[in-house]
């Protein structure tokens, strides 16, 4: 039994990380980022972490750099970008880019109200 819900617990993540990419502009920046609505427990715990410290600017770039993708799936950033975001990047971009990412739901208000 614990076997067949541990394989539909995976079953539905994969559909949800499987599922369509949506899509941002960012002008400031000259290209497009790509993100899913959903992103895994051991990514958004890195996100945590650094919001538990208080340590806001680093949850954002965490956030981007964990959740932005190109067209193809693949992350857009590598670990050794942070101190560039951090220290090279336009905060206010950074913010509106972090915002939309961490916004990203693919609940609907149907969905919210059945909860």
């Amino acid at each position: 039994m614990t076997n067949t819900v541990i394989k539909n617990v995976t079953a539905h993540f994969k559909a949800k990380l499987a599922g369509q990419l949506l899509s941002m502009e960012v002008p400031e920046w000259n290209t497009t980022i790509y993100y899913r609505t959903t992103s895994s427990l051991r990514a958004e715990s890195h996100i945590m972490e650094y919001t538990q410290q208080g340590k806001t600017a680093e949850a954002l770039v965490e956030s981007i750099i964990q959740k932005s993708l190109d067209s193809e799936g693949n992350k857009l950033f590598k670990e050794t970008d942070r101190a560039t975001l951090l220290n090279e990047a336009d905060p206010k971009v950074l913010i509106m880019v972090a915002a939309k990412l961490n916004s990203a739901s693919d609940d609907t208000i149907a969905d919210i109200e059945g909860n």
